[in-house]
């Protein structure tokens, strides 16, 4: 059953680290995340981490964590089995996900854990990507001005996750005014699990490969890169693939000549 985003269980989090690149062996110094479900809180979570190495000094320039700070701290083996049961079954939400994604599931693989495998992931930066066409920049103090969040961001994990859900709700709001109100698309648009998308991309497809072999018209929702919703009507003719992307190649009614959509920003889709 595809739920409203307003019954999903969301988990944003953050995490402040030693340095850039996990593969050369930076680590994380603090993690943070808050649950929630609509504009009820339902948990949070915080805690400092001993990284058992140095803070670098472009990191420390950030994020302003010392060593000191950190001599009472917990290592990430007590801390990550206590962050994996706050996250259980919920979708997980970041600013920039990939980044922070690389860190957990690097302390993960450390911890000798299990990894997160095919959890529901989305990216709080591409939402504001696709819905925000044309900003010139895309950081997350940037974007929450843009939106009037007048909070100053402080690059402490805590915090930032706080402005984060400031940030996601105010896109959220948006995607609402655009009558996108359902878990699945808003994974389509939005997820970063690469299983998870290709399913959902993968059963559009193959309603739209029915659709080409009755010789039939679709009717489709569309959400344009400049974030614009329109309903057509379409005659498909071949789904192509392009860049790692799919697209449908079909005669657009509402145009009267071929167009392409991208799979991913098909939101509904009915065979005539």
């Amino acid at each position: 059953m595809n739920m409203k985003l307003g019954e999903v269980e969301f988990t944003i989090f953050d995490t402040e680290t030693t340095g850039l690149e996990p593969e050369s062996g930076d680590r994380i110094v603090e993690i943070a995340a808050i649950r929630f479900m609509g504009a009820q809180t339902l948990a949070t979570f915080q805690s400092l981490v001993d990284p058992c190495r140095q803070i670098s000094p472009a990191a420390f320039a950030v994020n302003r964590i010392t060593s000191d700070m950190l001599l009472d701290a917990p290592r990430i083996e007590a801390v990550m089995p206590e962050f994996l049961r706050f996250i259980a079954g919920s979708c997980l939400c970041s600013y920039n996900a990939p980044f922070d994604l690389g860190f957990l599931d690097n302390e993960i693989r450390l911890c000798g854990l299990k990894a997160l495998g095919d959890i529901r992931v989305a990216d709080i930066l591409k939402m504001a990507r696709r819905l925000l066409p044309g900003l010139e920049r895309y950081s997350l103090w940037f974007v929450a001005g843009k939106l009037g969040i007048e909070n100053k961001q402080e690059h402490r994990a805590l915090s930032d996750v706080q402005m984060e859900r400031e940030v996601f709700s105010k896109l959220i709001e948006l995607l609402n005014v655009k009558g996108i109100a359902d878990f699945e698309s808003f994974l389509s648009l939005f997820g970063v699990n690469k299983s998870i998308a290709e399913e959902i991309n993968n059963q559009k497809i193959s309603r739209i490969q029915e659709a080409i072999g009755l010789g039939v018209k679709l009717k489709i929702k569309y959400i344009s890169s400049n974030a614009a919703i329109s309903e057509r009507e379409v005659v498909p003719k071949e789904i192509i693939r392009e860049n790692n992307r799919a697209y449908l190649v079909g005669h657009c009614c509402l145009r009267n000549e071929e167009r392409t959509f991208r799979i991913d920003g098909i939101l509904h889709l009915e065979i005539l």
